[in-house]
């Protein structure tokens, strides 16, 4: 199930020069140092679970969600918030009279469940905030109402139950007319050993990605950006019959059937990794020594291709920012990375052999593309 590798082209002639992810008002340099510290200061609180009798996993640590250990089975917690993407829902409701936020449900839950999902737990619980600059957001009913379906439906799919949530309106907090969309989600690793926090992982697995439907949720501020130096912004065509913005608005795929699945079929994780902020460095995510050369890319979608080009961005540009075809990283032993696809296809999501894990500093190696992430490329603990 290879692919060939395409690289993003150079900026047209349309663009105004490169549009970086900082110009964008995302910069990593200033928000990763502030998330250490408080990774830091939270790792000394862990120690008042003893008083219930519980610990932690330390080796949660740092990861996309955080592990108890409860005894007979383990409990994983994850929070997580949508970000920019419903401006882009807001502004094709603008200009066609459609509703996205369905989609845009689904969005929000998978930003927490496909990291929940990475340490090998099985989503129990979802819990809604969705905080409005002031309560006449309510006022559009369709919108409101096809956030709750969509929000049932993505719990459906994931056989999760909707626990509640919280509904605040914050008029000078978050803009009038505005939501802020976000959720937790609590999950069980049963059995224990189905934990993935990478202590097995080693050199000689393989790494499968499991495709991506589109941008996913990370890089929305950038491709908003990008939309305001488009002749015609969101309704910019970028594949036949199918615009920029509508485009952005395909929903975030839901990996837990995958993950579920695999555990059903007997495929055992060794690590995963959620391919979001920091696009392809995530694969870089584990704290071990291992270089990562991969093989086969997957197809790149034609909106990310768009973004890339239009943006003026190389391909280490975009890898190291976007998730260009690759949505989720499993890192499995390799005598079962050929069932891995076939269960991931099984469930809907196409999803390659792309490389293996080697001896080696650490260092993430993109060999189609000639391209080499060091460790210092993601900096998260």
């Amino acid at each position: 199930m290879s692919a060939p590798a395409t690289q993003p082209s150079p900026a047209s002639p349309s663009s105004s020069g490169t549009l970086s992810y900082e110009q964008a008002g995302v910069r990593y340099e200033l928000i990763d140092p502030l998330k250490v510290a408080a990774q830091r200061a939270a790792a000394a609180t862990g120690t008042h679970l003893a008083t219930h009798g519980f610990t932690e996993v330390a080796a949660s640590r740092g990861e996309s969600a955080y592990v108890v250990d409860v005894g007979p089975f383990h409990l994983a917690s994850i929070v997580e918030c949508l970000g920019s993407k419903v401006l882009v829902a807001d502004a094709m409701k603008a200009l066609t009279g459609r509703s996205f936020y369905a989609a845009i449900a689904q969005d929000t839950i998978a930003m927490a469940i496909n990291d929940l999902v990475t340490v090998g737990a099985t989503p129990l619980v979802v819990q809604a905030y969705w905080a409005a600059g002031g309560s006449e957001w309510f006022e559009d009913h369709e919108r409101a109402q096809a956030l709750v379906a969509g929000w049932k439906v993505a719990c459906d799919r994931c056989r999760v139950a909707w626990g509640g949530g919280e509904t605040p309106a914050l008029a000078g907090i978050v803009e009038g007319g505005r939501i802020d969309l976000a959720a937790s989600c609590t999950g069980i690793v049963n059995p224990k050993e189905r934990l993935s926090l990478g202590e097995h992982l080693a050199p000689g697995d393989a790494i499968v990605l499991l495709a991506s439907s589109g941008i996913h949720a990370n890089g929305l501020s950038l491709a908003r950006k990008l939309a305001e130096r488009l002749p015609r912004g969101y309704l910019t065509e970028v594949a036949p019959g199918c615009s920029y913005g509508e485009a952005l608005l395909a929903p975030t795929t839901l990996y837990s059937p995958v993950t579920e699945a695999l555990w059903a079929a007997g495929v055992r994780v060794h690590y995963a990794a959620n391919i979001t902020g920091h696009g392809w460095r995530k694969l870089l995510r584990h704290p071990g020594r291992f270089t990562y050369r991969i093989h086969t890319l997957p197809p790149v979608p034609p909106v990310l291709e768009f973004v890339a080009r239009e943006a003026g961005h190389d391909a280490e540009q975009a890898y190291g920012t976007l998730n260009m075809g690759a949505g989720f990283g499993l890192f499995v032993p390799a005598a079962q990375a050929a069932r891995t696809v076939e269960v991931a296809a099984a469930c809907g999501v196409p999803a390659w052999v792309a490389g293996g894990v080697h001896d080696g500093p650490k260092r993430l190696l993109i060999e189609p593309l000639s391209l080499q992430f060091d460790a210092d490329a993601l900096t998260l603990r």
